[in-house]
């Protein structure tokens, strides 16, 4: 069965993995706006601000974090050093801590970019409206 809320995607992993999954559920939300949507996008849970922000996941062993974007885990490579990541999603194993500042740091990072191409966006479209 297709989880529609996030709610029904963590309650439907195993007890050791949805524990992580709410932990990283809440680390996301202490730093998002108010206005952000979270949703499932892609059979998982995502959250929506200007765009897609940051998602998460459930693993066998553990859970991902999404950063979705192929560029911004460059940034934050000395902190990324003992953890296991790939181009835009970090794994974490279950009985591991969560490094929660780096997480609210890529998040925030995100919001700062998806506000940047909003804003751009906006300016391209009255632009054009002037025009």
């Amino acid at each position: 069965m297709k989880p529609a809320t996030v709610d029904q995607y963590i309650a439907a992993q195993p007890a050791e993995v949805a524990q992580m999954l709410e932990q990283l559920r809440s680390i996301i939300r202490s730093v998002v706006p108010e206005d952000t949507e979270e949703i499932i996008s892609y059979m998982v849970p995502s959250y929506k601000y200007h765009g897609m922000l940051v998602g998460f996941g459930a693993r066998k062993s553990g859970c991902s974090f999404y950063a979705m974007s192929n560029t911004i885990l460059y940034e934050f490579e000395k902190e990324l050093q003992g953890l296991t990541y790939n181009v835009s999603t970090l794994h974490f194993d279950l009985g591991k801590k969560l490094p929660v500042t780096l997480i609210k740091k890529i998040t925030k990072q995100r919001i700062k970019y998806n506000k940047e191409k909003a804003i751009l966006k906006q300016q391209l479209k009255n632009n054009k409206l002037k025009k």
